[in-house]
């Protein structure tokens, strides 16, 4: 396969078989996705997670298949490579297997995504099955699903005892009987998450899942160190951009208070004869 062909399924699954990991990121916009596509990165995710980084809610669930659409548009244009998965958002597919179909369908007319993300196991299993049967790449999430977190009681771990461990490993082969070609596993122990890699052959993606998953995600913010504060204990920072932003944002205040920017050389010139004649 040659560097710049598109990523798909295929591509995806036979990854797996090969033992050759999976890099996932988000992207919101088209200058980030043109960046981690010329990176090399294999997937990216629209994320409803938008709804925290990008409009400054508290949680996802105010996000709109709108404004997944609008942020998708952009994302497509910045990728030529990657394979793009736009996340369906909360309250798109849970009313009935004919609005799942509909507003996936959408997603994909709309947008030039290969694929979509839906949370959930056995809850939506006859969504993605109806989903796939349209023809269009659905990838699962389980575990923490941020939709459900009220529900969950909280951002917390998940799977810890056996009866949620359980559920987990079922759900992850019912997504994979129903069609799914990839699962997100989220802030699940790295032992069940090896557990549910071996026990499934479509390709499991961890965010806050040990290391024994066929791919990794992230939130591309939380890797940057864009965000002060709050760090799950999950992310790696790569770097710190927000202290560096934050240093250029302030001495470019500052060159502006004291007139010492913009100098001649960002200025543009017009002769002393043209504007002698001015009046």
């Amino acid at each position: 396969m040659s560097s710049n062909k598109r990523i798909t399924t295929t591509v995806i699954q036979e990854r797996k078989v090969a033992g050759k990991a999976i890099t996932m990121l988000t992207a919101y916009d088209f200058s980030m996705a043109k960046f981690l596509d010329d990176a090399g990165v294999d997937m990216l995710l629209v994320g409803d997670s938008l709804g925290n980084v990008v409009l400054g809610y508290d949680s996802t669930l105010p996000v709109t298949m709108e404004d997944m659409i609008h942020h998708g548009k952009a994302v497509c244009r910045g990728a030529k490579r990657a394979m793009v998965v736009v996340d369906m958002p909360f309250m798109s597919y849970q009313v009935s297997t004919e609005q799942a179909v509909a507003n996936a369908g959408r997603i994909m007319k709309e947008t030039g995504a290969q694929a979509v993300k839906l949370e959930g196991g056995q809850e939506v299993a006859d969504a993605v099955k109806a989903i796939v049967r349209a023809g269009i790449p659905v990838v699962g999430h389980l575990g923490l699903t941020p939709q459900s977190v009220h529900s969950l009681g909280g951002f917390k771990v998940q799977g810890k005892e056996e009866k949620g461990a359980q559920k987990l490993l079922d759900d992850a082969k019912l997504l994979e009987e129903s069609g799914a070609f990839a699962v997100v596993l989220e802030c699940v122990p790295a032992l069940l998450a090896q557990k549910v890699t071996d026990s499934i052959a479509i390709p499991t993606i961890g965010i806050g899942a040990g290391v024994y998953c066929d791919g990794q995600v992230l939130v591309t913010n939380d890797l940057l160190g864009l965000f002060p504060g709050f760090t799950p204990k999950f992310v790696k920072q790569y770097a710190n951009l927000h202290t560096q932003l934050a240093q250029a944002i302030a001495e470019y205040r500052k060159e502006v208070e004291e007139r010492a920017f913009p100098g001649a050389e960002h200025s543009f010139k017009i002769s002393d004869e043209v504007l002698e004649k001015l009046y």
